[in-house]
């Protein structure tokens, strides 16, 4: 006899005439035979006229969870059938492991969920759906913040000042760092994987010229806007959207207050003012981690890397990277706080909306910064 049938090895008796049976269990009750435990006591509660059951476990050697398992579910089983089933006969160890797991206890699984009807369609219009009504709400938002700044125009003292300048630091002094460190090794890992390149052909000079444009007209701009979206786009989601959560936003509305000039303007002048800002600040470290790698590989003077650089570059060059800060800023900003304001429900809503401020700011960077690039060369 192998080890998997012994420990198969158990027996059920039943024995009693009338209402009133006695089942009498032996041997292992264990995991291996709980599929035919409960086939045996279905077999015994489907008996015509059973009234009372008495299991008797004094035979039973050993008992382990699976043979709990399946004692508990022959008691319910009785009780939708009416009838009473009592255990006898258990031992020290085996009554505590009957007290290990408690059937009546245990959570339902929960029911699988409910396809909804109509298929794929549905799905899709349903979805369209919700791409419409978010671009309506975007739009809402947009001419609400446009009403908000003309209010401000008008009387400039309606605008927290002290408020802005706070987010002028969160956005623009306390990215510095990070803004800073991605610049100076993108800057670097361009210059070295170029130079490899244009070393072969004695073109080591024209490294300067590839580091500066690409990352003053292209790579800095979106970095930064991508970095500051991860930052403060994010934040400021979280923040007003925490503020939806526990009603405050409401308590603004009855003491007069506008949430558009109150929550959102402030954020947005602190981003327009310092993405330009860290944009320059990024230029500045990315030529200068190529300038690094001029010096140290290539064999470059300080004085030749920076004066191909200049030569490379034109004023427009870098108005055109900061007129791109100020549209990125505007996106994110905005999308962080309109995110932040549609946020219904408790701490679930925050985290979505938050993420959702991320993925669309990410998405309008490289929309807009594609639409630069056509403009830039069809048009400049």
């Amino acid at each position: 006899m192998t080890q998997k049938q012994d420990k198969q090895n158990f027996q059920a008796d039943l024995q009693g005439e009338g209402e009133a049976k006695t089942l009498t269990l032996g041997g292992r009750l264990d995991v291996y035979a709980t599929d035919q435990l409960l086939s045996r006591f279905q077999q015994v509660l489907a008996t015509a006229g059973l009234k009372t059951l008495t299991v008797d476990l004094s035979g039973v050697k050993y008992l382990d969870t699976g043979g709990v398992m399946a004692l508990n579910i022959l008691q319910q089983q009785a009780a939708e059938a009416g009838v009473q089933a009592t255990l006898q006969g258990l031992n020290k160890r085996a009554q505590g492991m009957m007290d290990i797991i408690r059937f009546d206890e245990l959570a339902p699984l929960p029911p699988k969920p409910k396809r909804p009807p109509g298929g794929y369609v549905s799905i899709m219009g349903k979805a369209t759906l919700e791409l419409v009504q978010d671009v309506a709400q975007v739009i809402a938002f947009v001419g609400t913040l446009i009403l908000a700044l003309g209010r401000v125009i008008r009387r400039p003292r309606s605008l927290r000042w002290g408020d802005t300048e706070l987010y002028m630091e969160q956005v623009g002094v306390d990215g510095l760092p990070i803004v800073g460190l991605i610049s100076f090794l993108l800057g670097l890992i361009m210059a070295f994987m170029s130079a490899i390149q244009l070393k072969t052909f004695g073109a080591n000079i024209y490294v300067a010229d590839l580091v500066a444009l690409s990352m003053v007209r292209e790579l800095g701009p979106i970095m930064t806007a991508v970095l500051v979206a991860g930052r403060s786009g994010s934040a400021f989601a979280a923040e007003i959207g925490t503020m939806i959560v526990r009603e405050e936003v409401e308590a603004l509305e009855v003491m007069g207050f506008d949430p558009a000039t109150f929550l959102a303007l402030p954020r947005m002048v602190a981003m327009v003012l310092m993405v330009p800002l860290l944009i320059l600040f990024s230029d500045l470290l990315a030529i200068t981690g190529g300038l690094v790698i001029g010096v140290t590989y290539l064999d470059l003077t300080v004085y030749s890397y920076v004066e191909q650089t200049m030569k490379a570059l034109t004023i427009n060059d870098i108005l055109l990277g900061a007129s791109k800060g100020v549209i990125f800023a505007f996106l994110i900003a905005g999308i962080g706080c309109q995110r932040g304001f549609t946020a219904r429900g408790g701490a679930e809503a925050v985290g979505r909306v938050t993420t959702s401020a991320v993925v669309a700011g990410i998405f309008l960077i490289v929309v807009s910064d594609s639409i630069f690039a056509v403009v830039q060369y069809y048009f400049l």
